[in-house]
């Protein structure tokens, strides 16, 4: 998407690529939610240390922790495109998530602990919330934690956390008290991912990879110094860093840019010995998309302006979310029908096109309209909380 830059957001993107030019990791930019590889981890560790550093990252943060008092939301935006365009990866994992609950919650000793470690990105950090039947209704978590002394034991399992298997602390939930309304009775922990009785089993996706993780807690003992906030507040605590995580940028790589790349895959992949792009209803589809891509960045940039000037409303970020992820969906599923035959070979093949990235970014593109909150649930916040539609019966 075009967008006209003032003279200090173009001075703004100009450091960013030189410093893009001078650090920029030996690694590509990670699809989705993908985990680096182990011997990737070094480098991507200094990578986005050098991202804070600079005041690329964080910068939204209180001065006294390292943000910039003239910070704007579009330096987020335009840090964004630029790492998306020149295919270098971003910080990864809960760190925004978990900042957000320190810098809100946070004792003044947790914060001087941690903050800085984030910052210089020594710690990598998962988000300990879903469970087998706690994932669309998180309150009805049942991952346990009591007093003992001077600690918490926690007892239970999460599922799908994200880079559990590299992460050296998580932002935990667990229920600390049965006896009230499921909302009032959790509580949020800083949990050290090394502590006797946490097992982590990584979860093989139909992309190849295990970025999502099982993870077992069986007696595991937290300090009660690594309580966020106090018993009973981890609700409101969890809704707090979700709403600090998505007022950041984060953008995924523009979807136009994959139409564009349509347009070639069309014109280069023969049908009845014409190019596909000389039928007319594959070239309807194609700007059927592109019309998408454009509503779904437009859609973006929106909710950027409107988090800017503080008037965000419930439904800008459900409503872009679910654009984006079906729209990305149907892209990458017509590329792989454009290619006839090709669309099933995968990257070792030396016929496949442009080595495998459209398989890739099909097996990719079904698990963003799941991740961050499923698009059924996105569709029931926009109808309940942006419309004030009745309360969904089957949700209870």
């Amino acid at each position: 998407m075009y967008l006209e830059l003032t003279d200090d957001l173009l001075d703004y993107r100009n450091r960013i690529r030189e410093h893009i030019a001078a650090h920029r990791p030996p690694m590509n930019r990670l699809p989705g939610t993908r985990s680096p590889k182990p011997a990737d981890l070094p480098v991507y560790r200094q990578w986005c240390a050098s991202l804070f550093s600079a005041g690329f990252v964080g910068a939204d943060w209180p001065e006294e922790w390292g943000g910039r008092a003239d910070h704007t939301a579009l330096q987020d935006f335009v840090l964004d495109v630029e790492l998306a365009q020149a295919k270098t990866p971003r910080p990864i994992g809960a760190y925004n998530l978990i900042s957000g609950a320190l810098l809100a919650s946070g004792t003044q000793e947790q914060k001087a602990k941690f903050l800085p470690r984030i910052r210089q990105f020594d710690d990598l950090w998962c988000q300990l919330f879903s469970e087998p039947d706690a994932g669309s209704d998180l309150a009805s978590l049942r991952t346990k934690a009591r007093r003992e002394g001077d600690d918490w034991v926690v007892s239970g399992q999460k599922v799908w956390t994200t880079h559990a298997h590299i992460a050296d602390f998580g932002f935990l939930l667990a229920r600390t008290d049965p006896a009230v309304r499921k909302h009032a009775g959790i509580t949020a922990f800083v949990v050290d991912m090394q502590t006797p009785g946490i097992t982590v089993r990584p979860l093989r996706e139909i992309t190849g990879s295990s970025d999502f993780n099982e993870v077992f807690f069986d007696e595991v003992r937290i300090p009660r110094e690594n309580m966020i906030g106090a018993a009973g507040e981890g609700w409101a605590i969890a809704r707090s860093a979700l709403a600090h995580e998505r007022s950041q940028s984060q953008r995924e790589d523009s979807i136009a840019d994959a139409v564009r790349q349509l347009v070639q895959i069309a014109a280069d992949s023969p049908r009845d010995g014409r190019p596909a792009s000389e039928y007319s209803e594959v070239r309807q589809r194609i700007g059927s998309f592109f019309a998408r891509a454009q509503v779904s960045d437009l859609l973006g940039f929106k909710g950027l302006l409107k988090s800017a000037d503080g008037v965000s409303d419930v439904g800008d970020s459900p409503v872009s979310k679910v654009v984006f992820t079906e729209a990305n969906l149907d892209i990458a599923t017509y590329a792989l029908e454009l290619q006839g035959n090709r669309g099933v070979l995968d990257s070792p093949d030396e016929e496949v096109l442009d080595g495998g990235r459209w398989q890739e970014a099909f097996l990719y593109a079904r698990g963003f309209t799941i991740s961050a909150g499923s698009n059924e649930i996105m569709r029931n916040l926009i109808a309940e909380r942006a419309l004030r539609l009745p309360r969904d019966p089957a949700a209870g």
